[in-house]
């Protein structure tokens, strides 16, 4: 499904990008909290696949709408990544699969790209911004 929030596609998938980036920051961090905790298995969540589906890009087709009762999904629809056990995790003595310093570089990444995302709506908005004002041409 493609986003389109009605007014600009751009400023949807910047959206989307922040909402997914705040979630993946969130498993990370639930990674590094649970890092002493015997057992644990750590998470990972499948960034550019998400992101690929929100956007209508991925190469599964969207479910259609047949019957007037029917329900296609939207571009407001919360949008649900998968989040499953990382198969990468080394199992340690106590059964904890995390790795601190690889947890780390993740969140030191996924920041960096939801600071980008953010600068990019940042400019977007701007452009947006100057159209209005500026733009107007004669009245």
């Amino acid at each position: 499904m493609a986003i389109d929030n009605g007014f600009d596609p751009v400023i949807g998938a910047l959206n989307t990008s922040l909402n997914l980036r705040l979630m993946n920051q969130n498993v990370i961090s639930a990674n590094i909290a649970n890092a002493d905790t015997p057992g644990y298995k750590a998470k990972s969540m499948e960034f550019e696949t998400a992101l690929r589906q929100a956007l209508g890009t991925s190469e599964q087709t969207s479910p259609v709408a047949t019957h007037k009762g029917h329900r296609s999904p939207a571009s407001t629809d919360p949008i649900q990544p998968e989040i499953f056990d990382d198969p990468n995790g080394v199992e340690s003595l106590d059964g904890n699969t995390v790795d601190r310093a690889s947890e780390m570089a993740k969140m030191a990444e996924n920041e960096l790209m939801y600071n980008a995302s953010v600068e990019l709506l940042r400019k977007k908005l701007g452009q947006l911004k100057y159209v209005i004002s500026e733009g107007g041409g004669n009245r």
